[in-house]
């Protein structure tokens, strides 16, 4: 264990450099201002890099393969679906009577129970090959896209921008009303899935060797795609819909440790995020000036590492 605890201290040290150069670089005396705002900041991006980190590992465990994501699979669409939902038939004027936190909860809670539904019945029994799943989700992540876009037209405008600011939030503009709940709510997830760290390492080795060694494979199913549920829900709340984060990270963790344990590939899959987030958003700030998005940056570097995975795949 020697390699992996020396990778995760690095990581750490890493993580911690990051975050001391985002809170402190061209702040230029005004501290009282910049501190607090940018620790609100790093608060978010830690919990955002964590739980895309963490909710990508444990969901390529029960695909068996490592170029899914939650996001690639249409989870965070489904998320934008639900919210845009509850906003089209309650009403702007009932969603909007409703405090931020308790619609927050609703909507995760939503996308807990109607992910975990429809992901189990189109994962199965474990069987089904890798270019059925991608399709799968490439068609339900359309689906739920354009149902999202046939409710935004018909929508009342007012309704439509105040959605529209809520849900494609960015790494610049990030809500930090739901920082308390959302460090709560990932604390949970992120515990779930230590917790069941033991059953997702039996299940690298497949659904029949899994169900031989005792693990009950639907129970276990379940619980990890309500964990997706609530990690997703968290990420996509503060910063909206990133898709290849989460295939970068989790990869390049897989790539460092060598390993089959989750406990270490979690840790080191969520230091990755949160030093890359850092780092990225610090040099978007003070050397591009803003000229660009972090997660366009993130999703053109991923959407290409996408594409390699997938011809190194069709290669075996």
């Amino acid at each position: 264990m020697r390699r992996p605890s020396v990778l995760i201290a690095a990581l750490t040290l890493l993580a911690i450099g990051a975050a001391a150069v985002f809170l402190t670089w061209g702040v230029d005396g005004h501290w009282d201002f910049a501190l607090p705002r940018r620790a609100q900041q790093v608060a978010a991006l830690v919990i955002v890099g964590a739980a895309i980190a963490v909710s990508t590992v444990i969901f390529q465990t029960i695909t068996r393969n490592r170029i899914l994501t939650p996001s690639i699979m249409g989870f965070d669409a489904l998320y934008v679906l639900l919210a845009t939902s509850l906003v089209f038939f309650l009403g702007s004027a009932t969603a909007a009577s409703i405090p931020p936190l308790t619609m927050f909860l609703i909507r995760a809670g939503l996308l807990m129970v109607s992910a975990t539904l429809l992901y189990r019945a189109v994962l199965g029994n474990g069987k089904r090959g890798l270019y059925t799943l991608v399709l799968v989700g490439v068609i339900a992540g359309t689906l739920f896209s354009s149902l999202t876009s046939f409710m935004f037209r018909v929508m009342d405008p007012n309704a439509y921008d105040a959605l529209l600011a809520d849900l494609f939030a960015s790494f610049n503009a990030i809500d930090t009303t739901l920082l308390g709940i959302s460090s709560v709510l990932l604390a949970a997830g992120i515990g779930a899935a230590y917790w069941l760290g033991p059953q997702l390492d039996v299940l690298t080795l497949g659904r029949e060797r899994a169900i031989t060694l005792g693990v009950n494979y639907q129970r276990a199913l379940t619980q990890i795609l309500l964990v997706i549920g609530l990690l997703v829900s968290v990420s996509t709340a503060l910063i909206g819909p990133i898709s290849f984060l989460g295939l970068l990270v989790a990869n390049l963790a897989y790539q460092l440790t060598r390993t089959y344990k989750h406990a270490v590939n979690l840790t080191v899959a969520a230091l990755i995020a949160i030093v890359a987030l850092l780092a990225g958003q610090a040099l978007l700030q003070h050397v591009l000036h803003f000229n660009g998005t972090l997660s366009s940056i993130i999703n053109l570097v991923g959407g290409i590492y996408f594409i390699l995975l997938l011809v190194k795949e069709s290669q075996k």
